[in-house]
C-alpha cells in the first residue's frame, strides 16, 4: 500500500509540474518509479495513470536513442490497445509532444493491435506534420505493424538463387545494399517492444511470438539470430521465476509445442522453476564461442567475428534487465548510456 501510494503521488506530482511547466523535476528519480509502475501494471492496471507515466517518460528522454526504448513503446502500444473505447482520448492525453518524440505515438498507434488504428493515425496526423512521411508509410503497409513483422526473411528457393545465377552480369560490380527489412529476428529491439506490450496487457499474445523464438538459441548460422534467441529463452526464465502465471502459461506450452521449441521452452520452465538460470547464460557463452572457433553452418567471413563488440549488438532495456543490470526488473538505460556488446556484457556476469 506504502509503494502504491508513493507510485500515485510521484505521478500526480508529475502532472501538477508538467501543467505548472516548472523545470525543477528529477527525471531520475521518477523515472525510476515509472519503470516499476510499468512492470507490475498488468497484475494491477492503472489506467488513469497512464499519460501521467508517458510523460515522465519523455522528459526523462527515454527514446532519445529508439534501439534501447523498445520496453516503453511496447508499453505505451499496450495501452492504447488494451482499452479501444478510450484509445484516442488516451493519445491526445500525449501531447504536446516534442517533435523528435512523435515518431513514438505514430508507432505505438500502429502497433497497438487495434481494429481501427488507421483511422486514429489519420486524425491525429495533423498535430505531428513532421512525421508526415512515417504516418503515411504505416498507411499505406510499406511499414509493418507489430503483428505483421515476420519472424526473419524467408530462404530462397532453389528456383530463385538459380534466377538470380543466370541474370546477374558476372563482370558488373555488386553494390553494397542496405537491407532495411524488419524482422525480429535482426532486430533485438523487436524482443522488448513485445515485452513491453505483455507488461500493459497481460496478453499472452507477445509471449507466444517469443516462445517461437526459442529454436534461434541454438542457432548456428548468424549471429542475429543465436542473439535474439537466446535473449528470448534468458528474458523467458528470469521473467517466469518473478511471474507465476507467466510460468503456468509457458509449462502448459510444452504439451503442444513441436520439438523445435519444445526442447528450449522445457529448458526455461526447469530453470524458471528451480530459480538457475546461470546455465542458459553459460550455454549461450559457449554456442557463441563454437561459432567464432569454427565459424557458421553457412561459412560467414569469420573477419565479421572481429567486429563483434560494444555497441556492435545491442541489448535492449529488458533484456540487461533480465541479465542483472538493474534490481527492480526491468529498466532501462538511463540516460542514454550505449548499448552493450552480447559477449562482453555476459562476460562481466560471470
Amino acid at each position: 500500500m506504502r509503494y502504491a501510494a508513493l507510485v500515485v503521488s510521484s505521478l500526480l506530482l508529475m502532472q501538477s509540474a508538467h501543467a505548472e511547466k516548472t523545470p525543477d523535476i528529477d527525471p531520475r528519480a521518477s523515472l525510476a518509479v515509472v519503470q516499476q509502475w510499468i512492470y507490475n501494471y498488468r497484475a494491477k492496471p492503472d489506467y488513469a495513470h497512464v499519460p501521467a507515466a508517458v510523460r515522465i517518460l519523455f522528459h526523462s528522454q527515454s527514446f532519445k536513442e529508439p534501439e534501447n526504448a523498445g520496453i516503453y513503446l511496447g508499453f505505451i502500444a499496450g495501452a492504447i490497445g488494451s482499452n479501444p473505447e478510450k484509445a484516442e482520448q488516451l493519445v491526445a492525453s500525449f501531447f504536446p509532444v516534442a517533435p523528435e518524440d512523435e515518431w513514438v505515438i505514430v508507432r505505438a498507434i500502429a502497433y497497438s493491435g487495434l481494429v481501427d488504428w488507421r483511422n486514429i493515425l489519420r486524425r491525429v496526423a495533423a498535430r505531428m506534420p513532421g512525421r508526415r512521411v512515417m504516418i503515411d508509410s504505416y498507411l499505406s503497409g510499406r511499414l509493418p505493424t507489430l503483428n505483421d513483422i515476420p519472424l526473419e526473411e524467408a530462404t530462397p528457393g532453389m528456383m530463385d538463387k538459380l534466377r538470380v545465377a543466370f541474370t546477374r552480369n558476372p563482370f558488373s560490380k555488386e553494390e553494397r545494399k542496405l537491407n532495411t527489412k524488419l524482422t525480429f529476428a535482426t532486430n533485438q529491439d523487436l524482443l522488448d517492444t513485445l515485452w513491453g506490450y505483455y507488461f500493459a496487457t497481460g496478453s499472452h499474445v507477445p509471449i507466444q511470438r517469443i516462445i517461437d523464438m526459442l529454436p534461434w538459441s541454438r542457432s548456428r548460422d548468424t549471429v542475429d539470430k543465436l542473439t535474439v534467441g537466446s535473449m528470448a529463452r534468458y528474458t523467458l526464465a528470469s521473467y517466469a521465476i518473478r511471474d507465476a502465471s507467466l510460468r503456468e502459461f509457458l509449462r502448459n506450452e510444452l504439451a503442444r509445442q513441436k520439438p523445435p521449441i519444445k526442447a528450449p521452452l522445457a529448458e526455461v520452465v526447469d530453470a524458471a522453476d528451480t530459480v538457475e538460470i546461470a546455465a542458459l547464460r553459460k550455454d549461450a557463452l559457449a554456442a557463441v564461442d563454437e561459432l567464432k572457433a569454427k565459424g557458421s553452418d553457412s561459412r560467414r567471413n569469420l573477419d565479421f567475428w572481429g567486429q563483434v563488440g560494444v555497441g556492435a549488438l545491442s541489448l535492449g532495456c529488458v533484456s540487461a534487465a533480465a541479465l542483472g543490470q538493474v534490481a527492480i526488473g526491468i529498466p532501462c538505460v538511463i540516460g542514454g548510456s550505449a548499448s552493450q556488446g552480447l559477449l562482453q556484457f555476459w562476460e562481466k556476469q560471470q
